[in-house]
């Protein structure tokens, strides 16, 4: 094992993949703005205050690497220092998902029309920003590596509510869209890659910011939680940007026919005015069945 592989060495790892990330939700972020989804002015801001923040701190995690592998090259003591980039990834990470976690929220409410989910959402959602914005200014302070474990329960506090926070939205997300559900295949289809994607938003999110959070209280004087803790807030990003940009397949899949697979059964000795009653009558039936569920989906596509 090298001299500087749990200080530099993961370090980069973490820069390395957040840079990847970045690479990708700008190819997002273009996507988004080619398309024409007709969203609220709020939703378009949203996504641009999202890519701006995206940029400014994969920047700085560049100019990161460049402090520590160029400016300070054949200077380890300044290995001990937290520089300015470092401690200004939890105050991107709490803005990233601060933003993500109310869309989100806002996303419940539109779906189930339950005010008290949407609050429980925003009583943790809030809380966890504050907190993250304490780390990074506590961070920010401190700056020598080595006294960092002074701000352990702070930290402690912010990554498990942002982790519960997000879990909570998974888990009502998942829930509202599969009570949803009708049994066309069509219909169930395009609620279960709403179901995905809303697991996905909580999933790789949870699992970064458990992994920053049992590095950061077991290996201290190292930096084995940054190779956690950069690329989180592209996390976010990347997934809400999949969930906006998921629309224009959703919309193409509801635009289809129904499958009423063996509802109909086809006679070559019936007239072609019965073949037309019946389908129409099954079509009716799917649709008075579906509906709503296809307005729950109509919905979630509006946002």
């Amino acid at each position: 094992m090298g001299l500087y592989d749990a200080s530099i060495g993961t370090l980069l790892i973490g820069i390395f993949f957040n840079t990847y990330l970045y690479g990708f939700v700008t190819f997002q972020f273009l996507a988004y703005y080619k398309t024409d989804f007709g969203d609220r002015p709020a939703v378009r801001y949203m996504v641009l205050f999202l890519f701006i923040l995206d940029t400014v701190h994969s920047a700085t995690s560049v100019y990161l690497a460049w402090i520590y592998c160029v400016e300070n090259w054949g200077n380890p003591a300044a290995l001990s220092i937290a520089a300015w980039p470092y401690t200004f990834t939890p105050i991107a990470t709490a803005l990233a998902a601060f933003v993500t976690q109310i869309f989100l929220g806002y996303r419940i409410l539109h779906l189930s029309k339950s005010k008290a989910l949407f609050g429980i959402v925003l009583a943790l959602a809030l809380p966890s920003f504050a907190l993250g914005m304490a780390c990074g200014i506590r961070a920010w302070i401190i700056k020598v590596l080595t006294e960092l474990p002074q701000i352990n329960n702070l930290v402690t506090a912010w990554l498990a509510m942002q982790v519960g926070c997000d879990a909570v939205i998974t888990g009502t997300l998942t829930i509202v869209l599969s009570q949803s559900r009708t049994g066309f295949r069509k219909t169930d289809s395009v609620l279960n890659r709403l179901i995905r994607g809303a697991i996905q938003t909580g999933l790789f999110a949870g699992i970064f910011s458990l992994g920053d959070l049992v590095s950061f209280l077991k290996w201290p004087n190292t930096n084995l939680y940054g190779m956690f803790a950069v690329p989180i807030g592209r996390i976010y990003t990347n997934t809400l940007l999949d969930t906006l940009l998921a629309r224009t397949e959703l919309k193409a899949r509801m635009a289809g026919t129904y499958d009423v697979g063996s509802s109909i059964a086809w006679s070559p000795d019936a007239s072609r005015n019965i073949q037309l009653e019946v389908h129409t009558e099954v079509h009716q039936t799917c649709d008075n069945a579906s509906f709503e569920a296809e307005g729950k989906v109509s919905s979630t596509m509006a946002l």
